[in-house]
């Protein structure tokens, strides 16, 4: 609270300042707050900053804050818009973009299966020249998606039906949260900070936030019981954001050399959790798996696609991301194993 006292009383007396990269002649320095705690920020996204720094010594150094130390996530956005902080990593979703892609940001339910649909999806399927293009309309630079973990519950107690979820109380992203209010979900909004004291008073009964690694990385497999096997969503999507004026005011080789340690975050992303999620669903030892069966966990998986064609209806935008989630995962149906199964 103390950081986030003098962010914002310097930010209040010097907001154009802030926006403003430091001269040639000095080193430029950014802020960068990620939505992550600290514990998983040692891995989602410090190493690429601590490269970063290495790399551009005295030219650019970035100061990485986590998970609301200097404004909640959910005002990361105005935040970086002002230019009070410099750059971010989170979803579009957390961080309640104002544009017309922020529903599909975090868990947009089953749009993936596994980690490397959303770089695909991307970079392949056209998603990066709509996500350019609905950031640049509000002064935002969209550098570089990628993806993280699965969405899974953790629960207090065992999940092993449809009508187990109905009325418990869930921390999850808005999007996914919508979503799941039809099975009786009750999703809770608090501060990432708070989740495993909630979890502990009782605030909470479970949490949709996260693939296993997570909840053992970052203590929430200590206060819960139950992880459920099946999820609603094969990989969370997630970007690197800078403010226009801050991104436009370093010179060419340091933003290309941003883009390469991005590059390198999503990279190091793609195995640990892919390895992780396997590992402690075998080896881990703090919470007993449970399963919905999938004849029932198909209703979930229809109600998905009524949600795709619901959204769809909100704006032309994103019945085009509609369109292409759509024609993705019919293309990796076809093309069968190891694509899809089944």
């Amino acid at each position: 609270m103390t950081t986030r006292r003098k962010f914002l009383a310097g930010a209040a007396a010097a907001p154009a300042a802030l926006a403003t990269p430091a001269l040639a002649s000095g080193t430029i320095k950014w802020r960068m707050q990620t939505y992550a705690g600290p514990a998983l920020a040692e891995h989602v996204v410090k190493p690429a900053i601590d490269m970063f720094n290495k790399i551009a010594g005295d030219r650019m150094q970035i100061e990485l804050f986590y998970a609301d130390q200097l404004v909640p996530t959910g005002e990361l956005f105005q935040a970086m818009q002002r230019g009070t902080i410099d750059a971010v990593q989170s979803d579009d979703d957390s961080m309640a973009s104002p544009t017309e892609v922020t529903v599909f940001g975090g868990y947009f339910p089953f749009a993936s299966r596994y980690s490397l649909d959303v770089p695909v999806l991307f970079n392949q399927y056209g998603l990066n020249e709509i996500w350019d293009e609905e950031y640049s309309k509000v002064g935002v630079k969209h550098i570089s998606a990628g993806a993280w973990d699965p969405c899974h519950f953790a629960t207090k107690d065992p999940i092993r039906s449809l009508a187990d979820l109905k009325g418990k109380r869930v921390f999850t992203f808005p999007t996914a949260g919508r979503f799941l209010s039809q099975f009786g979900v009750v999703p809770v909004t608090l501060p990432w900070e708070d989740i495993e004291v909630a979890m502990q008073t009782g605030e909470l009964d479970g949490i949709a936030w996260s693939g296993i690694t997570e909840d053992y990385t970052v203590g929430w497999a200590d206060v819960t019981n139950y992880f459920l096997t099946n999820n609603i969503s094969g990989a969370w999507a997630g970007s690197f954001f800078a403010n226009q004026g801050s991104w436009e005011g370093i010179p060419e080789d340091l933003q290309t050399l941003f883009r390469v340690c991005c590059d390198q975050s999503h990279y190091y992303r793609q195995w640990w959790y892919w390895g992780g999620e396997a590992n402690l669903r075998v080896n881990g030892t703090k919470m007993e798996l449970t399963s919905i069966p999938d004849a029932e966990w198909a209703q979930v998986e229809e109600a998905a696609l009524k949600f795709w064609d619901e959204v769809a209806t909100e704006s032309p935008t994103k019945a085009k991301v509609v369109e292409i989630i759509k024609k993705y995962n019919a293309d990796m149906q076809k093309a069968g194993r190891p694509y899809r199964y089944g």
